[in-house]
């Protein structure tokens, strides 16, 4: 009973980084999913509608309920979700599955790790994130943002002999199907990556904008569950003018119907509010150092799934990203006890000056 209570007592302690790496997990099955769904012909656009519109209904009951904040709405903050669900969502989302149509699932899941690096700066720039480089925090902090960047290009782009022991036999891999691995021309692959970098930036950018939303309202079930019917109509309005085709509107039980109940209830749903209450606690640049993770999830059930051959260069590009990962968590984490210490002594200082004019 007391090693159950125990282990209860440090979840609740750790719970921001458990609920960051439970979200990874989610994540690292959304490109591989959405990939295969538009592979067998799903449109984009449409695919996009289908999953806020799932997100919105997971939701609702828990905003119903959600009573953390009893003020209403006021039509200033109204506004101001309805353009950050087109920056963060809509444009987000339509970008990422057009660009994942131009390019592979592991493409997809590498280019998102670009997103730490994008936060980083952006947070930066408007003096969201502080930066110093007097401090050794400050230069962790730096550091790791450089190395989870160079770590994700190196497993995207660098692969070197495959290694021994997990090689598969060339003879499995000839019958292993593979729908998610298609061809792509150089001008689409370059087209996506830059929908895909644009798809980050913009993801990046909501990431940031969440933190001033939520100190304005902090009922987070009713933010997730407004941005996400905000991004739903904004979505539909955009997939009517872009695809006409009433059959493309078809939902089958089948992967189309699997995919966009996944993406839209646990990562639309679910994720995204997990997200929101870490970006309270912990700040945007926190939330998004853990995106890494996803790919290196990604890839051992690649290879456990499709047999796929995990290579010395995917190695070399995990521990950059796990080293810089951590750089960048212990230069944050010192950086707040820093500043808690720095509170405490001011306010022994302020209680000590009371104290002498009492007197």
């Amino acid at each position: 009973m007391k090693s159950f209570l125990g282990c209860i007592a440090i979840l609740e302690k750790n719970k921001t980084y458990v609920a960051m790496l439970f979200i990874q997990f989610i994540y690292a099955g959304l490109a591989l999913l959405s990939k295969a769904a538009i592979s067998k012909g799903m449109n984009p656009y449409v695919f996009v509608v289908y999953r806020q519109a799932f997100a919105s209904l997971a939701l609702s009951p828990f905003a119903f309920f959600d009573s953390k904040h009893a003020a209403p709405l006021s039509c200033n903050l109204l506004c101001k979700l309805f353009l950050v669900s087109l920056v963060g969502l809509t444009a987000s989302s339509n970008l990422y599955y057009v660009a994942i149509n131009y390019t592979s699932a592991t493409f997809a899941a590498a280019s998102t790790n670009t997103v730490p690096a994008i936060t980083f700066i952006m947070a930066v720039l408007i003096r969201v994130e502080s930066i110093s480089i007097k401090n050794l925090h400050g230069v962790a902090k730096i550091l790791g943002s450089v190395l989870s960047l160079s770590g994700a290009i190196t497993f995207a782009l660098v692969k070197g002999p495959p290694l021994d022991f997990i090689r598969w036999n060339p003879e499995d891999q000839k019958h292993v199907s593979h729908p998610l691995t298609t061809v792509h021309s150089k001008g689409n692959s370059i087209r996506g990556s830059l929908m895909m970098l644009s798809a980050n930036t913009t993801w990046s950018l909501w990431l940031i904008l969440q933190g001033f939303i939520v100190k304005q309202y902090p009922a987070k079930f009713r933010l997730t569950a407004l941005q996400c019917f905000f991004s739903f109509i904004q979505s539909a309005i955009l997939a009517v003018a872009m695809e006409s085709n009433p059959s493309a509107w078809r939902l089958g039980w089948d992967i189309h119907l699997l995919s966009v109940a996944y993406c839209g209830v646990i990562v639309t749903g679910i994720c995204y509010w997990l997200q929101v209450c870490t970006i309270e606690t912990k700040g945007p640049v926190f939330t998004a150092m853990f995106t890494p993770l996803a790919l290196i999830i990604t890839a051992i059930f690649s290879a456990l799934l499709w047999k796929e051959s995990i290579y010395l260069g995917s190695i070399g590009g995990t521990v950059l990203l796990v080293v810089g990962l951590y750089s960048v968590l212990w230069g944050k984490n010192k950086e707040s006890v820093n500043r808690e210490n720095y509170e405490a002594e001011h306010a022994k200082e302020e209680t000590r000056l009371e104290c002498i004019i009492q007197h």
